[in-house]
C-alpha cells in the first residue's frame, strides 16, 4: 500500500523557490499597485493612511467607486503573517471598485512583534472602523495568510462585534492557510511562534462558522500541493459545520497570479466575491 507523507515541511510550503521566475513577486505587484493608488488619489476616490489602531502599522487605505458604494470589500494582504503591507496590492482593488463597491486594505503587525492571535485582533479593529465609514454588505478576502484571516473573522469565535459580523455576505479565502498546526514543524515557525494552543484557537478549518457563513477557497491549479489541501480542507469542515461553501482550483495560475484576478471587475474571482 501507498503512502502519503511529507518529509520536508519547509519546501512543502515554500512558494517562490517552487515557482518558475518567482522572485519576480513581491515587487511585481508594487508597480501596478502604485499606479492605482495615484490614480485613485487624484481622482478624489482614494483616502489613505486611515488610523484604526494604536500600533505603527495600524493603518488602512480605502478606495472608493464614482458613485455611492454598494457594500464594502476588505482585502487582507499575506506574507506569512511576518511580511509586505497594504501598499503593494491596491491595484486588486480594481474589481470590485469598478463593480461599485469600496475596498479597504489594512496593514497590521507582523511577527514577531505580535503572535497571529494579535493579528487577528487588529484586523478585525481594522474591518470595524472600515465598516463605520461604509454602509451595505461586508466582503472579506485575503491571500494566503491574509486567507487565514478573512475566514478567521467568520468564526464563532470572531473578535469582530456582532453587529458588524452579522454584515458579512461572503468571504473568499484565496490560497488560504486554515489549519496552522502544519507550519510547526516548519522554520516558520522560528518568528511565527505559533503553540499548540495558539494553532488550536486561531485555526479556521478547528473552529465553527458563525450561523449562515458563506466562503469560497479559492487557489491556483499550480499552487504547492499543500495550500490545494489547506484551501479544500476548510470547504471540506465547513460544509459539515452549516455553511454554504464553494471550492475552485483556477487553472494555470500559481500561488502569486492566482491574485490577479480581483483587478478585473469581470473576472470570476471578483464577481464570486462581490456578486449576490
Amino acid at each position: 500500500m501507498l503512502e502519503h507523507s511529507i518529509s520536508d515541511w519547509d519546501n512543502a510550503y515554500a512558494n517562490g523557490a517552487n515557482i518558475a521566475g518567482g522572485d519576480r513577486w513581491p515587487a511585481a505587484w508594487d508597480g501596478p499597485a502604485q499606479a492605482f493608488r495615484e490614480k485613485l488619489l487624484a481622482e478624489g476616490r482614494a483616502r489613505v493612511d486611515i488610523v484604526y489602531g494604536e500600533a505603527p502599522r495600524n493603518r488602512f487605505d480605502l478606495f472608493l467607486p464614482p458613485a455611492a458604494p454598494k457594500g464594502l470589500v476588505v482585502f487582507i494582504h499575506g506574507g506569512y503573517w511576518m511580511e509586505s503591507d497594504r501598499s503593494s496590492w491596491s491595484h486588486l482593488a480594481g474589481g470590485a471598485v469598478g463593480r461599485g463597491f469600496a475596498v479597504a486594505m489594512p496593514s497590521y503587525t507582523l511577527c514577531p512583534q505580535t503572535r497571529i492571535s494579535g493579528i487577528v485582533g487588529e484586523v478585525a479593529a481594522a474591518i470595524e472602523k472600515a465598516a463605520a465609514m461604509v454602509d451595505g454588505p461586508l466582503m472579506l478576502t485575503g491571500h494566503s495568510a491574509g486567507g487565514h484571516l478573512a475566514s478567521r473573522m467568520a468564526t464563532t469565535t470572531s473578535p469582530l462585534a456582532s453587529d458588524v459580523a452579522r454584515r458579512i455576505r461572503q468571504v473568499v479565502s484565496i490560497s488560504g492557510l486554515h489549519d496552522l498546526r502544519p507550519l510547526m514543524f516548519t522554520a516558520l515557525n522560528e518568528t511565527l511562534h505559533i503553540d499548540e494552543r495558539e494553532a488550536l484557537s486561531e485555526s479556521p478549518a478547528l473552529l465553527r462558522p458563525r450561523q449562515g457563513a458563506r466562503i469560497t477557497c479559492w487557489a491556483g491549479g499550480g499552487e504547492r500541493s499543500e495550500f490545494l489541501r489547506q484551501s479544500a480542507l476548510l470547504a471540506n469542515i465547513w460544509t459539515g459545520l452549516g455553511a454554504a461553501t464553494g471550492s475552485v482550483v483556477e487553472p494555470d495560475r500559481h500561488h502569486f497570479n492566482v491574485v490577479d484576478g480581483l483587478a478585473d471587475p469581470d473576472h470570476p474571482l471578483t464577481r464570486t466575491l462581490v456578486d449576490e
